[in-house]
């Protein structure tokens, strides 16, 4: 096998407590005028409003945009960049949840290259650079911090799209996990869910020919030796910090543990990409519309089970990372893990009837980018019997000798 790695990262990536009062002399190396996106319930919080006092004081013009709904429909953002062109920033601070990161990246993307958000669905549609982006993160799950993805919801396809591009990666990210310890529990474990989701995606993902231009050619384009190291990493990060972080906010090595994990887990999906687990989740996610987290999390020991069989040298190294015995406790410790922090474990518990099985399994075959990521093929009947098998909870029925 060829050793081949690749990373896209933000310029510069701060860790740390207390980093967010960094924000104010990075704003000002960036731009003059700064649009701050932020939801309703952020603004109004002691640590932002200083965090924008901070870039205020640095000399900037800035504008608060208060705007972003959860899971950044379409036209919130197309209306939001629309607002902000008066103002003519030349830097997009996003302080919040993925949501609001999400936000920010396409805000920053409609003011440098105008369109909708339509017109960059998909894979490297981006033409070019857009406006520089400071993220600062105030839950830990999502990675968007450091990804080349914007996820936004499409009342029009009834389902969540992605905007993939190497020019959405922020400029600057500041990781503070001081801003995640007024999460509350059900929060914390939705984030930190999908945080270790992300990781175990990634590092499981399918194993691409290294051909040369194929980080040209995709965005997500498989495992490969850095990804790898940086999801290991998140594994032990996420699987020693998720639960106590969830039974007690205050425990602040937790917090640090859960930070850093979901930013490193970031950093390996964000090449490697996710797979079947994050395909399924768009349409049960837009007929149950519960928390993509929960979504994810739900799927992912199904998912797990499915691909056993070609993933056992991957499963043998994720029961290191994560201190079991063996590889055949993964993926029943993981789902006992989930179930301490109050994921559902079956797709009938979010609310899916079973009557949309069906629909679900063909909306997730649709999500070619995605589902051909995974490292064992799905034929239609197969995505079936996986969709029902989490419907009902049986993951024997997904089961193979060959593990």
């Amino acid at each position: 096998m060829n050793l081949f790695g690749t990373l896209r990262a933000p310029q510069e990536l701060l860790f740390g407590a207390g980093q967010r009062h960094a924000l104010g002399g990075i704003a000002a190396a960036l731009g003059q005028r700064a649009l701050i996106v932020t939801d309703a319930r952020l603004a109004a919080d002691d640590d932002f409003v200083a965090m924008v006092g901070k870039v205020r004081d640095a000399g900037l013009a800035v504008l608060v945009d208060s705007s972003t709904l959860p899971d950044v429909p379409v036209e919130a953002a197309a209306a939001s960049a629309k607002e902000a062109r008066s103002f003519a920033p030349d830097l997009v601070i996003g302080i919040g949840g993925g949501s609001c990161l999400d936000m920010a990246k396409c805000v920053a993307l409609l003011l440098a290259h105008g369109g909708r958000p339509q017109n960059y669905y998909g894979e490297n549609n981006v033409p070019g650079p857009v406006l520089p982006i400071i993220a600062v993160p105030t839950t830990a799950g999502t990675g968007s911090e450091v990804t080349p993805v914007a996820v936004l919801s499409d009342s029009e396809r009834s389902l969540k799209v992605g905007i993939s591009s190497p020019h959405l990666i922020p400029t600057v990210s500041i990781c503070d996990p001081e801003l995640t310890q007024s999460c509350p529990p059900m929060l914390t474990a939705i984030a930190g869910a999908d945080a270790l989701t992300h990781a175990i995606e990634a590092f499981t993902a399918i194993r691409r020919d290294p051909v040369p231009g194929i980080t040209r050619q995709r965005v997500f384009i498989g495992k490969n030796a850095l990804s790898d190291q940086f999801a290991l990493r998140a594994i032990t990060l996420l699987w020693q910090g998720l639960e106590p972080a969830c039974r007690n906010g205050g425990d602040r090595a937790a917090r640090e543990k859960v930070m850093l994990g979901a930013t490193l887990a970031g950093l390996a999906f964000g090449v490697a990409g996710t797979a079947a687990a994050h395909a399924i989740q768009y349409p049960v996610g837009a007929l149950t519309h519960t928390a993509h987290g929960l979504g994810v999390a739900c799927l992912m020991p199904y998912v797990m089970t499915w691909n056993a069989p070609v993933i056992g040298n991957e499963l043998a190294r994720i029961a290191q990372a994560a201190g079991l015995d063996g590889r055949e406790e993964v993926i029943p410790e993981l789902a006992s893990l989930f179930a301490r922090i109050g994921i559902p474990s079956t797709l009938s518990e979010l609310g899916l009837e079973e009557s949309r099985i069906g629909w679900v399994a063909e909306q997730s075959m649709g999500i070619s980018r995605l589902i051909q990521n995974n490292p064992r093929p799905f034929t239609q009947q197969d995505m079936y019997n996986l969709v029902a098998a989490a419907h009902r909870g049986d993951r024997s029925s997904l089961s193979s000798k060959d593990l």
